[in-house]
């Protein structure tokens, strides 16, 4: 390379300007990437203008504007708008020849590849609503022509908004949209029950909500951060004939663990159905 020579990151299109396009273009800024080198498209008025005031960045009303120009492709497009979205870009695509990266929670790999006449590399992304704050967990899956600089350029995308992880066999993404993806509403059912418990109770319901949100987040942080497992914290706090031993005792007896292995394979199981119904929708 010459001295001359002025190095540019991959330019990142977005189509869609929703939420998790948002907060995916505002983490990349925040980490650093170069503002010039983010564009997005969306048909609706409102959200383009909500991008452009919110990070500063050029948005258009054409998808095809933004694909014709894109290194890496992002569809953060509803699952059940992503197969006309991609055909209408087809052509585009293989003109243009970008990483493709789709958002779109539910939507095989095949079926965006056939969508967007094949021959692309292609990761599929199951991200989470914590993308939203910064602390999503997101699971990945690259088809055979994604190489490992592509792997990189992926994973720094969603790096930017939380922790990734790869997954081996496209299938296995159903469960991690089982656990991660649906899964914040698991905990926040957790915080509702507590919150309502200790309500009930007599504790005023302020209290409540900030004590059982607090000691939560408290609990995430202690797992994240520390090197034990948390079947050993739990044992930590769990004090022989102390009041945690009775409450643990009352939720195994009433078949917690069962309950959450039947919902996460109930989600899962709902997730391979989605994944037909979207795969049929072009």
């Amino acid at each position: 390379m010459s001295a001359a020579t002025t190095y540019h990151p991959p330019l990142v299109g977005f189509i869609g300007a929703g939420n998790i396009a948002r907060a995916l273009a505002g983490g990349l800024i925040n980490s650093g990437w170069d503002r010039s080198r983010l564009i997005l498209s969306d048909p609706d008025a409102a959200q383009r203008d909500g991008v452009a005031q919110l990070l500063g960045l050029e948005v258009h009303a054409d998808n095809a504007a933004v694909a014709a120009r894109a290194d890496i492709l992002v569809f953060a497009v509803k699952p059940q708008a992503l197969a006309a979205a991609a055909t209408a870009l087809a052509t585009v695509a293989q003109h243009q020849h970008p990483l493709v990266v789709s958002v779109a929670a539910g939507v095989r790999i095949g079926d965006l590849e056939r969508w967007l006449g094949g021959n692309l590399p292609v990761v599929r992304v199951m991200p989470n609503t914590a993308v939203l704050v910064g602390a999503g967990a997101c699971g990945l899956y690259a088809n055979a022509l994604v190489n490992e600089t592509m792997r990189e350029q992926a994973e720094s995308i969603l790096r930017a908004v939380g922790v990734t992880v790869w997954v081996e066999h496209e299938e296995q993404l159903d469960l991690v949209t089982a656990l991660s993806g649906s899964g914040p509403a698991y905990f926040f059912l957790v915080m509702e029950a507590l919150e309502q418990a200790a309500t009930e109770q007599g504790l005023p319901h302020a209290t409540a909500r900030l004590l059982a949100l607090q000691t939560a987040y408290g609990a995430a942080k202690m797992a994240l951060e520390g090197s034990e497992e948390p079947a050993i914290l739990r044992r930590h706090v769990t004090s022989p004939g102390g009041t945690t031993e009775q409450a643990i005792r009352v939720l195994e007896q009433g078949g917690l663990r069962k309950l959450f292995k039947d919902a996460l394979t109930a989600a899962a199981r709902r997730a391979r159905e989605l994944a037909e119904i979207f795969g049929k929708s072009a």
